[in-house]
């Protein structure tokens, strides 16, 4: 299916995802175990399907499902059918694995590719991939989206960031795919070089595989001065190419919903919620062969609209994921998310970008240690710096942490491979 699927009318793109729901679900029902259990258990026969409005009689799939199912009972094809094999982190347990056909690979290609049209390249442009290639789905995610719309693929891949910033200057590397973390580092190793980033052919970053708030995007496209474009995906679901945000706009990610279709639930009932409201993010498959999935619970915390895009898109567009529902931070009765701290961090000049979160419990009560980095032209008093941050986030989240650390520009470990992690739970 073209990119035109993106200018179809409600109605009629309702018609496909209904008879791709009732082909989904009468695969899962077919082969694979344990969907036929569960809909039994529920009562629900594929004949129970007629459209999406039925989805809310389907069973959640979880995380836990891919654990207990490892390595392949969630697969409904044969060994033979297979093509190739992704795998999650696995760093809260075994990985998830996920597989593909060679039907699976062609879509995969195909969404990556609208994905990457959306941001505005274009075939012939040059797209560094800085994501990392292997079992991740990333770096395959990304390279096979750029060669199927046409673009030349520099596949770098993780790490080796000074190379990185040789290689952006001296291909004229047009795009470049990484964590928005990622982003930030490379332009730090540029300046640490010599190079002026803003001074790199590169024009657009693709980022994804981590949660960016507005702030982070702005710090992202002032250093590099580039577009920053958000991209979603899950290996669970296929990888990177659930949805991506148009250039024109930059304003949610259009949602490949011939392919993939959302709901957004509350998180503590399942039940689902209104367009326009936060919570839980749930997909399922339409297309896929070898690992359907029903009503998959993503963890991660967002709001739907169907309101038609400037950019003349009628798909739905999920917003940037602000927290994931089991991140969720409770410190003496306060709820925070990560990406709430981030916003008040990067809001003072003097703050890089930079910060992680320490949480502890002395006897029965819970603490949160702050520690940020200053600029690194940063000559201001320190203790004003501490006391206005302090204040500023007791205003927005009426919280402070019992430290804040100003500490030293680069002191925070940086990373290259992989995703940055900010949370350090000790309790």
């Amino acid at each position: 299916m073209s990119e035109i699927i993106h200018r179809w009318g409600r109605e009629e793109l309702r018609e496909l995802q209904s008879r791709r729901l009732r082909e989904t679900v009468e695969r899962a029902y077919e082969h694979v175990p344990l969907y036929r259990n569960r809909l039994e258990e529920a009562g629900v026969s594929p004949a129970d399907v007629e459209s999406v409005d039925d989805l809310e009689k389907l069973p959640f799939t979880t995380k836990a499902d891919f654990r207990d199912e490892y390595p392949d009972g969630l697969f409904a094809v044969d060994d033979d059918e297979i093509r190739r094999i992704h795998a999650s982190s696995g760093t809260t347990g075994k990985p998830k694995i996920v597989a593909y056909t060679e039907h699976d690979l062609e879509l995969w290609r195909e969404v990556m590719a609208r994905s990457m049209a959306a941001a505005g390249v274009e075939a012939g442009d040059t797209v560094q991939n800085a994501y990392g290639y292997g079992l991740f789905t990333g770096g395959l995610g990304f390279h096979g989206g750029a060669e199927e719309l046409g673009a030349t693929v520099v596949p770098s891949g993780s790490g080796n960031t000074q190379r990185q910033v040789e290689l952006a200057r001296d291909l004229g590397s047009d795009a470049i795919g990484c964590t928005p973390s990622y982003a930030l580092y490379f332009a730090e190793t540029a300046e640490e070089m010599g190079v002026d980033p803003r001074e790199l052919p590169l024009s657009t970053v693709l980022y994804g595989a981590e949660p960016c708030t507005e702030p982070m995007r702005e710090e992202i496209e002032e250093r590099l001065g580039a577009t920053g474009i958000e991209n979603y995906g899950l290996s669970e679901l296929i990888g990177p190419g659930v949805a991506a945000e148009c250039r024109e706009a930059q304003d949610g990610m259009h949602i490949h919903e011939d392919h993939f279709y959302p709901e957004v639930i509350d998180p503590a009932t399942g039940e689902p919620l209104p367009e326009g409201e936060e919570g839980e993010l749930v997909l399922t498959s339409l297309s896929k062969e070898a690992l359907p999935v029903l009503r998959y619970r993503t963890g991660d915390l967002t709001t739907l609209t169907d309101e038609e895009c400037e950019c003349g898109r009628t798909t739905v567009r999920m917003d940037g994921v602000t927290g994931r529902a089991d991140d969720l931070i409770i410190v003496r009765g306060v709820n925070l998310y990560p990406s709430q701290i981030e916003d008040v961090v990067l809001e003072f000049d003097d703050v890089a970008p930079h910060y992680r979160i320490d949480l502890y419990r002395e006897d029965t009560l819970d603490r949160l240690e702050l520690t940020v980095e200053l600029t690194e032209d940063f000559e201001g008093d320190r203790g004003a710096l501490r006391e206005a941050m302090a204040e500023r986030f007791q205003n927005a989240l009426s919280f402070s942490p019992d430290v804040l650390e100003l500490a030293d520009y680069g002191t925070i470990e940086r990373t290259e491979v992989g995703k940055v992690k900010r949370v350090y739970d000790h309790r």
